[in-house]
């Protein structure tokens, strides 16, 4: 992070401690045994994919199968992708070269792989250890433009829109999502749409928002202290039965 730096009208403080998300899903999965992980949103341009795609295994080996989601962006800040000597206009097309080697290095067996392209190059690389019980990850793309939802209709396995986008432009690009993935000769109807709500959400909006075609609600508390914020995600889950049952790993419902 850098002063000054901002996302439309919002300040990113500077000092604040943003925690690297990775290490902190692996300490998380080492304090807990049910939880599921994932990321939304990892800043994919700044991660080499040949170190991410192994970083990615051991955490999913290490909790058990429990890494089992990749939402992925591009980052809305020039200084953050100079800091890591990215050419900030292209990285888009870094990022749609990752996604194809992450998936080919969890899919590659003790042969190799080898990949050619713009950004990366490599010769028969293998990648392990290998995700648990699984030959690769699901990637969601989160962003807040046509070109994110391009990319999720001709790689992506679901979108994670901004918050900020007017209620036409969003579904144009949700849209826009399924008819690229269309005439990519992909299925649109298993596309994952995700979308932000708070803990307020009534069971009306929450059919509302399955009606545009979303299949999972990503929640927070706005609250002061960690007691309040439990107090709100624990009525939540009451208002809406996702207390775990015993045995049964998942924490949310789609």
């Amino acid at each position: 992070m850098y002063p000054v730096a901002t996302v439309g009208a919002v300040e990113m403080p500077p000092s604040l401690p943003y925690a690297d998300p990775l290490d902190l899903l692996a300490f998380v999965a080492a304090a807990t045994d049910r939880l599921l992980l994932g990321t939304g949103v990892l800043l994919l341009p700044y991660h080499h994919p040949v170190v991410l795609a192994k970083r990615l295994a051991t955490i999913d080996v290490l909790s058990k199968g429990r890494m089992r989601l990749l939402t992925v962006g591009l980052g809305g800040l020039p200084g953050e992708a100079t800091a890591v000597g990215v050419d900030f206009r292209s990285r888009g097309r870094r990022a749609d070269e990752a996604i194809d080697v992450l998936r080919l290095l969890w899919g590659g067996d003790a042969d190799g792989v080898s990949f050619h392209g713009e950004f990366f190059d490599f010769e028969r690389v293998c990648s392990f250890p290998k995700l648990h019980g699984a030959t690769a990850l699901p990637i969601h793309v989160g962003g807040s433009s046509r070109a994110a939802a391009r990319r999720v209709g001709l790689r992506g396995d679901g979108y994670f829109p901004g918050g900020r986008l007017t209620p036409d432009e969003r579904a144009a690009q949700w849209e826009l999502t399924r008819s690229v993935a269309a005439e990519a000769g992909r299925d649109p109807d298993a596309l994952e749409y995700t979308r932000w709500g708070s803990t307020e959400l009534s069971a009306q909006r929450v059919e509302a928002y399955a009606a545009q075609g979303v299949t999972r609600i990503v929640v927070g508390s706005g609250a002061d202290t960690l007691a309040e914020q439990r107090d709100d995600l624990s009525g939540f889950a009451d208002r809406f039965g996702l207390r775990p049952t015993k045995g049964d790993q998942r924490l949310s419902r789609q």
